[in-house]
């Protein structure tokens, strides 16, 4: 008989243990019998054609040996269900062999060993790429299941087999499910995983190619959540973390590595386009040089990270947004703006973690997927950033470490990062520091906002504005709002307001923007140690300072001063012009005064002591009157000598203001003192009109000074200013007045000096007779008074009386007197005028190689010593020695070199001899033209009655140019 197909029906036995093990012959099933029964067939089938012994059974079958012998009674019974044919026992499908039963396969078909055969021509398609075919050859050996295997069969030996057989579907089914996904077929591996994974315990594998497939069909987001659920419930239920497959797919879903996870047609997820830059507020006025640096292109294979500091209210986030609505068309996937709050009245700064929930949000993240960690959160911004190329501006940061976990890692991205702080732990590509705008931007900006007519009108009360402003953004924006809003008021009206220290910072508010506030956010987030150091500064003397005045106002060693200024800086409370060099932006110093004007009162005396004491060691130091008029030791702070506290002083700037600013604190005696030590060296470089204007503060101030000699001391200080600057009346009558005090208070120190000016001026007169025994008293006198720097001011006056007597030997005698004794104190500025003299001498009477050696060395000594006149002077008689000796080139280029050293305050005589010199030069070289114009300057600059020696010289000079003309 044959079937419906046409086909002879098969008659052979079948069996499935692939769900309840069944049996047939051919169309008919067969009754198997009592489970026990069953699990014996079992027992034989899956181990076909091998012996299986009495005792395995029982022991596979049984949890304990049962009471009579049974397995015969169950296996007569198989045979006479499975061998209908009416077999003989020894042709039966259950063959006896000695001591056990084993199963003859042949002929009989088996659903596992069908399954086997499907899975091999499955895995050599898989092999092959063929995926479509293992995709459903898998599915045809998965349908060959129908339930768990061996269903309801007791036994450990069926157990074992039933996991057997069970893992092995469960391995079919994922090498067809990571086939499904070789193929892109997401949504089909999510619907037949889903309730797979949702079993306890989870499947960790299962949980895996889930996670891949949700991936790979764009939902990054739930592919995560799968990894948090299993990890959840595998915590919660086992005790253990996820293995090692399930963390690598979760760390590279975070990455979106497509490689790593086997997806090669990941499906995009919807792009969420957000753009959260803020508005712009009209044009950004005054900073194109920092707008352009923040709009360059970055580097396209990286992200890009731009760091913008500077003083509270200087416009950091205006720059920021500006550039970020410049630079927003070339982002495709976003602009994002978080402000972190890192300095904001009434908030705390924003954790990294809040922002990082806050950026994910932003990108299509849920929240329900977030992770609590810190780390954990990072990594999945990284991830969901990586295939994304943003623009996210951090506004306001507090530190790097709030900053560097929100940093997105898509190549191309950028980021532009505000605080006040110089976040020298970020790694940037460029910074920007800004302080106040120029000028005329701090005018335009306040014209814009009240009014260009209205502005245009009070022109300098505009720029007095500006000024008081510091040109800051904030205060100028507030100033203006101020005048917008009062339209009575004019721009004088504002300044008359704030041009009182106590009442600035508060006309500087306007609603919830304030100066002040922006200020104090700053303060109050230093340290305890940075507020001491920033609120001293408000004692300052100076505009600019360094670490050795602030190690002064703290009590404390220069590096430690050093170390606080730099956290200062990066605060950005302090600006560091030149490398060592410091300053408060105005505004900033109007705050600092105030915080010094809360100090104690003894706090502040004993600060203001220190530093105006730094002021006074290091004039005394800088002098060469050190050695006779006041103790050195007492003021020398931490220079060494003459060097390095002039190079200390040239720094500082405004040293009047110094004398000053020690009056205004009260201190007289200190003020007197710092104003009398800096004579020396202000004349030094010609600075007499800063010297005299110092002096002239403090000569008020003498009489209530503790030290008695300063009475007489500032007026000889007068008097020497003046007189080094050619003014002879002026400083004989200063000199006169220092006399009288010397003398009255019994200051012999005062009183040879006085009387040494005196003869001094009567020397440069012309008034030989009375200056030669004039200064053989002044030098029994500095002799007196131990007065070294007098008395060699005597000597070489008495050596150049002599020369002009023509006694040259003589001249050289008390110059090499002045000289023994400048080597004996140790003064190089004193031998570089003995040098300058000597040099003269020999110069004059022909001894030219040794006048080119005193003069060579009196240049290098005052230069050494900064003496701008000496180096002048000398140079230019160096130039002539060189003349006479046939170095025609080299006596320019020293000549040359003369003139430039003159300064406006040059006493006109100095000049009138180094243009006289390089005049003769010109001649020399044949240039008669260039000769006549330094003749010439020197008779209309000094006129008929000026220094006769010089103008002697210019008519001669004048008259030889004449001849060398008709010569040619």
């Amino acid at each position: 008989m044959r079937n419906e197909g046409g086909n002879m029906p098969d008659s052979r036995l079948r069996f499935e243990v692939l769900g309840p093990l069944r049996a047939w012959q051919g169309e008919t099933r067969l009754d198997l019998g009592p489970v026990r029964q069953q699990a014996v067939l079992a027992a034989l089938l899956l181990r076909p054609d091998v012996t299986v012994s009495h005792y395995e059974l029982t022991d596979g079958l049984w949890e304990r040996p049962p009471e009579s012998n049974v397995l015969p009674v169950y296996v007569r019974r198989l045979r006479q269900c499975l061998d209908t044919s009416g077999q003989k026992p020894r042709d039966s499908v259950i063959v006896s062999d000695r001591g056990g039963y084993r199963f003859a396969s042949g002929g009989v078909r088996l659903d596992v060993t069908r399954l086997e055969e499907i899975a091999v021509v499955a895995a050599a398609a898989e092999e092959t790429g063929d995926f479509i075919t293992a995709v459903d050859t898998f599915a045809d050996a998965l349908r060959l299941f129908h339930g768990e295997p061996l269903t309801g069969l007791p036994g450990a030996f069926v157990q074992g087999e039933r996991r057997r057989l069970e893992e092995r579907r469960l391995l079919l089914l994922r090498r067809k499910l990571r086939a499904q996904l070789k193929l892109g077929r997401f949504d089909e591996v999510i619907g037949e995983l889903s309730a797979l994974v949702s079993a306890d315990p989870p499947s960790e594998p299962l949980a895996a190619l889930l996670m891949r497939a949700l991936y790979g069909g764009g939902r990054q987001a739930e592919a995560l959540e799968v990894f948090t659920d299993v990890r959840e419930r595998l915590v919660e239920q086992l005790g253990v973390e996820p293995g090692e497959e399930l963390r690598q797919v979760q760390e590279a879903v975070l990455r979106g590595d497509d490689a790593l996870l086997g997806i090669s047609q990941r499906r995009e997820a919807p792009r969420r386009i957000r753009n959260e830059l803020p508005a712009t507020n009209g044009e950004l006025v005054g900073r194109d040089r920092e707008l352009a640096l923040l709009v360059e292109d970055g580097d396209p294979e990286a992200v890009s990270v731009d760091a913008v500091d500077g003083v509270p209210g200087a416009g950091k986030t205006t720059l920021a947004v500006c550039a970020a609505h410049r630079l927003r068309e070339s982002y495709p996937d976003g602009a994002l703006f978080v402000d972190l709050h890192g300095y904001t009245e009434g908030r705390e700064p924003v954790t990294p973690e809040r922002a990082l929930r806050r950026l994910l949000r932003a990108v299509g993240v849920e929240d329900r997927v977030m992770p609590d960690d810190l780390d954990e959160l990072a990594a999945s911004w990284r991830a969901a950033t990586a295939q994304l190329r943003l623009l996210l501006v951090l506004d306001n940061a507090e530190s790097a470490g709030q900053v560097r976990p929100l940093l997105p890692s898509g190549p191309g991205s950028r980021v532009l990062v505000t605080s006040r702080r110089r976040l020298s732990g970020l790694d940037a590509d460029r910074r920007v520091s800004l302080g106040a705008l120029g000028l005329e931007a701090a005018e335009r900006l306040l014209g814009r906002i009240v009014g260009a007519p209205r502005a245009e009108g009070e022109r300098f009360a505009v720029r007095a504005l500006a000024g008081l402003c510091g040109r800051l953004p904030l205060a100028l924006r507030i100033a203006g709002a101020r005048l917008q809003n009062r339209p009575m008021w004019t721009f004088k009206d504002l300044v008359d307001r704030m041009s009182d220290d106590e009442r600035r910072l508060g006309e500087l508010t306007a609603e919830d923007r304030s100066v002040e506030v922006a200020l104090r956010l700053s303060y109050d987030q230093l340290r305890p140690a940075e507020q001491r150091a920033f609120g001293v500064l408000g004692l300052t003397p100076t505009p600019e300072f360094d670490r050795l005045s602030v190690a002064a106002l703290l009590d404390c060693s220069p590096a430690e001063a050093e170390r606080r200024l730099e956290s200062l800086v990066d605060a950005s409370l302090l600006q560091e012009p030149a490398s060592g060099r410091y300053r408060l932006h105005d505004l900033v110093a109007v705050y600092a005064r105030r915080l010094a004007g809360e100090l104690p009162g003894d706090v502040v005396e004993e600060a203001r002591k220190r530093v105006y004491g730094l002021y006074l060691g290091a004039a005394r130091r800088a002098s060469e009157w050190g050695v006779a008029r006041f103790p050195v030791e007492s003021g020398g702070g931490p220079f060494t000598g003459q060097r390095d506290a002039s190079a200390w002083l040239d720094a500082v700037g405004d040293l009047p203001e110094v004398v000053t600013q020690a009056a205004e604190a009260g201190l007289d005696g200190l003020a007197c003192s710092i104003a009398e030590g800096l004579v020396d060296y202000l004349a030094r470089q010609q600075r007499y009109h800063e010297s005299r204007t110092a002096l002239q503060i403090a000569l008020p101030l003498a009489e209530r000074a503790e030290d008695e000699r300063l009475v007489s001391s500032l007026r000889f200080c007068l008097g020497y200013a003046y007189a080094m600057q050619g003014q002879l009346d002026r400083a004989r009558g200063w000199f006169d007045d220092a006399l009288r005090a010397g003398r009255a208070s019994g200051d012999r120190g005062v009183e040879a000096r006085a009387l040494g000016g005196l003869t001094m001026a009567d020397l440069i007169a012309g008034r030989h007779d009375l200056a030669i025994p004039g200064m053989r008293r002044v030098m029994i006198m500095a002799e007196e008074v131990g007065d070294g720097w007098l008395a060699e001011r005597a000597l070489s006056a008495l050596g150049y009386l002599a020369y002009l007597r023509g006694e040259h030997e003589e001249a050289l005698v008390h110059l090499g007197r002045a000289r023994e004794l400048s080597e004996e104190i140790g003064s190089p500025g004193m031998l570089a005028r003995v040098l300058c003299h000597s040099g003269t001498v020999r110069l004059e009477t022909g001894r030219f190689a040794e006048a080119v050696l005193d003069l060579r060395r009196s240049v290098e000594l005052a230069e050494e010593t900064t003496d701008g006149l000496l180096i002048a002077t000398s140079l230019a008689r160096l130039g002539a020695a060189e003349l006479e000796l046939g170095n025609l080139g080299e006596a320019f280029e020293l000549q040359r070199q003369a003139l430039a050293a003159v300064t406006e305050e040059t006493i006109v005589g100095m000049e009138s001899e180094i243009r006289n010199r390089l005049g003769r030069t010109h001649l020399a070289a044949g240039d008669p033209a260039a000769a006549r114009e330094h003749f010439e300057w020197v008779l209309t600059t000094i006129g008929p009655d000026g220094d006769s020696e010089q103008r002697a010289l210019a008519l001669e000079g004048l008259d030889l140019t004449r001849q060398s003309v008709h010569r040619r």
